[in-house]
């Protein structure tokens, strides 16, 4: 499993928002429940390279080091919703949630992830795409 790394390219968009394009953003009550969630999915054949385990103090730390909407140098309003995902993210990595971070290649649907991981505690998920955010959990 690859180390989570906040230094790691593609965490954020233009903007400084957390944004991990190409991503599933997976939350997790406790580390016993991230971990099993990463061996189930390691079970069903997804590669090492494919899996980040993250920290709540990790997570928080980068997300809390992205730009905000609200931060006055910023010159355009927001579209989206990433600023308001990633304060949820935030939140509950503050809370003491781990985040899996699963690398969705196109071949690798939602639904197939979701399907390995019934029954696990998913706390909250977001799948991150090229132009929007996919509702996971």
């Amino acid at each position: 499993m690859k180390r989570f790394s906040a230094d790691a390219a593609g965490m954020t968009n233009m903007r400084g928002v957390f944004y991990p394009r190409g991503h599933m953003v997976l939350m997790f009550p406790t580390q016993e429940d991230a971990e099993h969630a990463v061996d189930l999915l390691r079970k069903d054949g997804l590669d090492e390279d494919d899996l980040c385990l993250a920290r709540p103090a990790e997570l928080e730390r980068l997300i809390a080091g992205t730009r905000d909407e609200g931060e006055e140098d910023v010159l355009l309003p927001s579209i989206g919703t990433e600023s308001d995902t990633a304060h949820r993210f935030r939140q509950l990595a503050h809370d003491g949630h781990y985040a899996l971070l699963v690398h969705a290649a196109a071949r690798l649907t939602s639904g197939h992830v979701l399907d390995v991981l019934k029954g696990t505690p998913i706390s909250y998920g977001q799948r991150y795409r090229f132009l929007w955010i996919e509702d996971l959990a």
